[in-house]
């Protein structure tokens, strides 16, 4: 293999879920379908990475500044769903269930990774419920240990702004079957129980 392939093959493998193996075979894709996938996907990549920033609002990837989601009149501003990353607003959006606004961490809090509050965008999202707007933040931090550090970690910072503070239900899933689900899972979703 040529320095170009490789550099190609060690670049895809950065990508998550990629490893070598799946990077190779990407890699020779790409290159014995170059009209059709390589050549219009380098033009793609081009024109994202020159257009594509984040909203200096909530911190979502978009095109726009604020992005489509802060200027949407249809959306509910005093409602801010906090997650910790754009893939996670993504999801979410993808479930078509919140109809509020975002904000993005850019990560979770973490003692092994390193990862501080300072590391995070928790400044942002403070001088938002400063500023009045919002009435309700809801926590949708993954079910992690870092998740719920992080969300034990907000909720001490924003208690003293009155704002109502919410948090994700955790528990067994849609079609989810109980014999198949793990003890935390399970733990979680007794913990959450609500009343019928």
């Amino acid at each position: 293999m040529g320095p170009e392939i490789e550099r190609l093959v060690t670049l895809l493998a950065k990508l998550p879920g990629l490893g070598p193996a799946s990077a190779r075979r990407i890699a020779v894709r790409l290159l014995t379908r170059r009209a059709e996938l390589m050549l219009p996907l380098a033009e793609t990549l081009g024109a994202a990475a020159a257009a594509v920033r984040p909203c200096s609002v909530c911190g979502n990837l978009d095109t726009t500044e604020p992005c489509a989601i802060c200027v949407d009149p249809r959306r509910d501003q005093g409602l801010v769903c906090v997650v910790e990353s754009v893939a996670d607003l993504w999801a979410l959006e993808r479930a078509g269930a919140h109809h509020g606004s975002y904000h993005v961490l850019s990560g979770a809090l973490s003692a092994i990774g390193g990862i501080t509050p300072d590391d995070l965008s928790v400044g942002g999202l403070l001088q938002r419920v400063r500023d009045g707007a919002v009435r309700e933040v809801i926590l949708a931090t993954s079910a992690t240990v870092d998740g719920q550090a992080t969300a034990h970690f907000l909720t001490d910072r924003l208690k003293p702004f009155g704002v109502a503070i919410t948090r994700l239900a955790h528990g067994v899933p849609v079609g989810g079957e109980i014999e198949r689900m793990d003890h935390g899972t399970l733990a979680a979703a007794l913990r959450a129980r609500r009343p019928v």
